[in-house]
C-alpha cells in the first residue's frame, strides 16, 4: 500500500472513547427508564458476534441490502456520477466493494470510521483490487459534524446497513442536517433504511433461536466492566426485543431477573436494579418510503432514486443535495 494512495487523518482524540463512554454511563444509567447506547456493543467481541447475527437465517436486512447493492450498484454510479465516494461507519468497506467496483469514474474513497486499524486494513485490500484508487481514511465519529478533506466532485456519500434506523427522530434529523452541511449542490447521499414489515419477522431478527443477538445485547455490560471496573453479573439480564407499534422500532433490552446493586468502581457509582427492570439498549426503526422522503426533504435533500430487494424488505434511497446547481445535476434523476 502506497503512502501515494492512501491517507488517514485522525480527528478524534485518543480518549475520547474513554470519554463518551464514560459519559453515556453516567448519564445513562442515572435516568428513569435507565439506558446505554448501540454504540458500546462493538469492542472486538461485540463485531465478532454481530457478523455472525448477519448470517443467521433469522437476519434479513444484510442480505437484502447486499442484493440490492449487487443488482442496482451500475444504477447507483450512473445515478450519482461520483467521482468520490465518502462511507459512514465503513468498518470493513464490505459493502462498499459492490459499489467501488461498478463506478468507472470514482477516484477518491474516503471511508469514516472510528477504528484506525479497521480503515487501514480495508483501505489495503481495496487497493490491492483497485489500483490508482486514492484512499483518504478519517478516524472521526459520524454522529458528529464532519469535515471532509478535499475531493473531486460530485461525491456520494454512502450511509448503509440501516443505521440511520438507531437513531431517534430528533437525532436523524441532526445527523441528515450535518450530512447535507459536508454536501456541495449536487452531491448525493446515499441511505440504506430497513422497512416496516410483519412483526414476527422484525422480533425475529432481533431475537435469533440460537441466542446470538441475546449474547450480543449482553455484551455492553461486559464493555462497561472491563473499561470501567463495573460488576454487571452477564447471566442475570435477560435479552428481551419487542416491537414498538407507535413508534414502528424495535427495542432490544436487558432485564434485571433479581433485585441487585451494581458497582461501577471508575465513576463511584452505585447502581440499583429492581427484578424485571430493563435498560434499553438499542432501538432499530424501521421506515415507510414516505417518512423517509419527509425526513430527507425537511433536511434540504432532494429524494431522487428508490430501490428495494426483491422482497421489499430494505431500501437504499438517492437524495441530492439542494440548490441551484444541485437542481441541475439532478436533472434526469427523478424518483423511482
Amino acid at each position: 500500500m502506497s503512502s501515494s494512495d492512501f491517507q488517514l487523518t485522525r480527528t478524534l482524540d485518543e480518549n475520547a472513547a474513554e470519554a463518551a463512554l464514560r459519559a453515556d454511563v453516567l448519564h445513562g444509567l442515572a435516568q428513569s427508564p435507565k439506558a446505554l447506547p448501540p454504540k458500546w456493543f462493538y469492542d472486538a467481541r461485540g463485531s465478532a458476534l454481530f457478523e455472525e447475527i448477519t448470517r443467521l437465517p433469522e437476519y434479513y436486512p444484510t442480505r437484502a441490502e447486499a442484493e440490492i447493492l449487487r443488482e442496482r450498484a451500475a444504477e447507483i454510479a450512473d445515478a450519482s456520477g461520483a467521482r468520490t465516494l465518502v462511507e459512514l461507519g465503513s468498518g470493513s468497506s464490505e459493502k462498499t466493494r459492490h459499489l467501488i467496483g461498478a463506478m468507472p469514474a470514482l477516484e477518491a474513497y474516503v471511508p469514516v470510521d472510528v477504528s484506525g486499524s479497521a480503515l487501514e486494513g480495508a483501505a489495503r485490500t481495496l487497493l490491492d483490487e483497485h489500483p490508482g484508487l486514492r484512499v483518504h481514511a478519517l478516524v472521526a465519529d459520524f454522529t458528529k459534524p464532519l469535515r471532509l478533506p478535499e475531493s473531486p466532485g460530485p461525491r456520494l456519500v454512502a450511509f448503509l446497513g440501516g443505521t440511520i434506523g438507531n437513531l431517534l427522530p430528533a437525532e436523524r434529523a441532526r445527523f441528515l442536517a450535518s450530512v447535507r452541511a459536508v454536501l456541495e449542490p449536487g452531491d448525493a447521499l446515499l441511505m440504506g433504511t430497513d422497512l416496516v414489515k410483519d412483526e414476527d419477522v422484525l422480533v425475529a431478527a432481533y431475537d435469533d433461536a440460537q441466542g446470538v443477538t441475546a449474547e450480543f445485547n449482553r455484551n455492553v455490560l461486559a464493555v462497561v466492566n472491563r473499561e470501567l471496573d463495573a460488576d454487571f453479573p452477564l447471566g442475570e439480564f435477560e435479552h428481551v426485543a419487542v416491537w414498538n407499534r407507535e413508534e414502528e422500532w424495535v427495542e432490544m433490552r436487558l432485564r434485571a431477573r433479581s433485585d441487585l446493586v451494581v458497582k461501577v468502581r471508575s465513576l463511584d457509582m452505585l447502581v440499583p436494579f429492581a427484578a424485571g427492570e430493563e435498560i434499553l439498549t438499542e432501538v432499530s426503526a424501521k421506515f415507510r418510503r414516505e417518512g423517509v422522503r419527509r425526513e430527507l426533504t425537511a433536511a434540504g435533500l432532494e429524494p431522487a432514486r428508490w430501490w428495494t430487494d426483491a422482497g421489499g424488505r430494505f431500501a437504499l434511497s438517492l437524495s441530492v443535495a439542494v440548490g441551484a446547481a444541485g437542481a441541475a445535476a439532478a436533472g434526469g434523476r427523478t424518483a423511482s
